[in-house]
């Protein structure tokens, strides 16, 4: 760019230079030209110029060279050359006889250019070659000094060419001295506009800069992930759609990070990053900024947002049904053990202890779960999924109830957002009950309301401190609101929630009585079995009081 700068300068001050010699030439040919009219058109004037030319050209004869070197008009034409450094003065009569010339050889001759546009009348300035060589001459008429006023002769003064261009020298030098200049301050400005670019661009060349455009468009703008990037003053200087898309953001590029309306936590995270995820704009984000440096300046941070809400929520669902799969594993063990019992007892001949045995599994079910509540459930896949959590809080020493109020006389008919859902929130449950006070509980409410599951959950843990944390942020590591999770399940747990018209909240922060209770609100997840009411209670007596 520096040489492309120089040359294009170099280029214009040539041209310029060029136009500036030639009006300077010119402008030297019209002095010449005026000044030769102006001599030539005195001389003609002159009272004896014109009575001494009317005289000679009155003559019918040829004026002899003679007379004519000493003679008064010789005298006349010789002084005017000698005080305006012409080359010549020619006086000529009507027939074109020299009467005056520089050359007194030539005297009494006729000129060797044409007097006939003079002796028409007419003024002449033109450049010719005649005996004395080229030169820059004006041809004038000389009139007679009687009333008539005829031309009777003609007046031509000259100037070499050489005279004529005395101060072209001085005027090249000026235009070189110029042109050197302005290349000068040229070369200077292109030093100067060079050095701010390369400030501006971090020394990134015009080839480089299209390869960034190019990358960043094949490469950027084609990726998932989302990536901003902040200057040191914190205005928002690169972001790419999905970054747009995952935040939130309208036309962000040229605002401080601080006018985007973005929350402080996020904010915060886009300087410092966020490796463990939090809550924004419904979708569970992970963010990593590192500080951008060339050539050992600060350019500002580079923040790379990578969407985990789907991968999680698939993880989530996936947990429940790993709670089934246990729960179907424990019946199929629990069950198997049952007909050993009763291949044994009928081996033994003792039928009537097998019939018994018998009549007892069938009223109560395959398996006993040890969970108080579980008959006022009657779908058994609900149960079932409450009998493995049962067992994995039992674990941990923590009992598992279903509520007193519980009513559930549907059947889920969606299953993975319902069970991912209930199932963090008695996992968290559980995990704040083994952190809390004795005795250590977890009890599960579920309702039906149409198609709709009303579900909450309660613990005997310490509580939550800051009930609206719990959806926007992780929770400090140390602090009595981590035992309720990492900060991710609670968040999504909601947006699986309100995707479907729901929603998950804080029913009751927790208290010296008990721990957080959280309330779950899904419509659309539950259809009617077919018998109403009674049917759910006779399947309840059917399967009879668990314990």
């Amino acid at each position: 760019m520096l040489l492309l700068q120089l040359a294009t300068q170099a280029c214009v001050v040539v041209v310029c230079s060029a136009v500036f010699l030639w009006f300077g030439v010119q402008q030297l040919r019209a002095e010449a030209d005026s000044s030769a009219l102006n001599i030539a058109r005195a001389v003609a004037e002159s009272p004896e110029v014109r009575d001494l030319v009317a005289a000679y050209s009155a003559d019918p004869g040829t004026p002899d060279a003679a007379d004519l070197r000493d003679g008064p008009l010789q005298a006349y034409a010789t002084g005017v050359t000698s005080r305006t450094e012409g080359l010549f003065v020619v006086i000529t009569d009507d027939h074109g006889i020299r009467l005056a010339h520089p050359n007194p050889d030539r005297l009494g001759e006729v000129v060797s250019t044409s007097f006939d546009d003079a002796l028409a009348g007419r003024e002449v300035v033109t450049w010719e070659t005649g005996t004395l060589g080229e030169s820059a001459r004006a041809k004038v008429p000389v009139y007679a000094p009687d009333p008539s006023g005829r031309p009777i002769g003609e007046v031509s003064v000259g100037f070499e060419r050489a005279s004529v261009f005395d101060d072209l020298p001085s005027v090249i030098g000026a235009a070189a001295i110029t042109l050197l200049l302005a290349l000068g301050l040229g070369t200077v400005a292109a030093l100067l506009i060079r050095r701010r670019l390369e400030r501006v661009t971090v020394g990134v060349q015009p080839e480089e800069l299209v390869a960034l455009v190019q990358t960043q468009a094949a490469v950027l703008e084609d990726s998932d992930d989302g990536v901003i990037a902040l200057d040191p003053d914190g205005v928002v200087r690169v972001c790419t759609r999905a970054a747009a898309r995952l935040l939130a953001l309208d036309d962000p590029v040229g605002r401080t990070l601080d006018s985007l309306g973005l929350s402080r936590q996020l904010e915060d995270a886009l300087l410092e990053g966020a490796p463990d995820g939090l809550s924004a704009a419904g979708r569970i984000l992970y963010i990593d900024t590192r500080p951008v440096h060339r050539g050992g300046r600060l350019l500002g941070t580079s923040a790379v947002i990578r969407d985990r809400t789907d991968l999680l929520a698939l993880s989530e669902r996936l947990d429940s049904v790993r709670s089934l799969s246990d729960a179907l594993r424990v019946q199929r063990h629990e069950f198997a053990n049952r007909l050993h019992t009763l291949a044994g007892l009928l081996d033994a001949g003792r039928d009537d202890e097998a019939r018994r045995f018998l009549d007892e599994l069938t009223d109560r079910g395959s398996v006993a779960y040890r969970v108080e509540g579980l008959d006022q459930l009657a779908d058994p896949l609900v149960a079932s999924f409450l009998g493995s959590k049962a067992i994995a809080a039992a674990e941990r020493g923590v009992e598992l109830r279903v509520g007193e109020t519980s009513l559930l006389r549907s059947q889920l008919t969606e299953l993975e957002d319902p069970l991912a859902v209930l199932g963090n929130l008695i996992d968290n449950a559980i995990t704040a009950a083994a952190a809390g006070r004795e005795p250590r509980w977890v009890e599960v409410t579920l309702l039906d309301d149409g198609d709709e599951l009303v579900v909450t959950v309660a613990d005997s843990g310490r509580g939550l401190t800051d009930e609206s944390a719990v959806f926007t942020r992780p929770p400090a590591e140390d602090g009595p609101d981590a035992i309720h999770g990492h900060g991710i399940g609670l968040p999504l747990s909601r947006e699986f929630a309100r995707r479907r018209g729901g929603d998950v909240w804080v029913v009751d922060p927790g208290g010296p009585e008990h721990g957080a209770v959280f309330g779950v609100r899904m419509p659309g997840v539950l259809g009617d079995m077919g018998a109403g009411p009674d049917a759910g209670d006779g399947r309840a007596r059917q399967r009879g009081p668990e314990r």
